[in-house]
């Protein structure tokens, strides 16, 4: 990624609905060599989609929390299965596969503590894959939204 690449990136994380147009502008190129290094981008994987921010407390979701989960079988299998089933429930936010004392790390996001209660003892708990869980309540989340290559 050379300069241009980088502004370009830069400039969809700020704002990803800015314009082929406004964003050639900005960083000073023509539209066609904009829409270009974006299409380059694209096919590399450095731009991987376009999404929308979501606020969770407006969409009643006031509780979120960092769940670490201990697997009983450290198999593939076993990480896989967990893995695809648990991704997809929707109170899932992000799963992360860690190293440590814990195997994953879930990033959950529900409508209360009761919620939170519920979720951990009646859903995650109930998996056979789960030895163990620790939880931990998130009261304030800062997130970058802008991530640059790091020299």
């Amino acid at each position: 990624m050379d300069e241009l690449d980088a502004s370009i990136v830069r400039l969809l994380q700020t704002d990803a609905r800015l314009s082929n147009r406004e964003l050639a502008r900005r960083i000073g190129v023509a539209p066609s060599t904009a829409l270009e290094r974006v299409r380059s981008l694209t096919k590399r994987g450095v731009i991987r989609g376009y999404g929308a921010e979501v606020d969770l407390a407006a969409i009643g979701r006031n509780a979120q929390a960092l769940v670490t989960v201990q697997l009983g079988q450290h198999q593939r299998a076993a990480y896989e299965g967990f893995r695809e089933t648990v991704g997809s429930w929707p109170e899932v936010l992000t799963l992360f596969v860690v190293s440590g004392s814990g195997d994953i790390v879930l990033h959950v996001a529900v409508q209360d503590t009761e919620r939170l209660h519920s979720f951990l003892v009646d859903r995650l708990a109930t998996r056979p894959e789960v030895a163990r869980f620790q939880t931990s309540m998130v009261f304030q989340r800062l997130h970058n939204r802008i991530v640059e290559p790091l020299e």
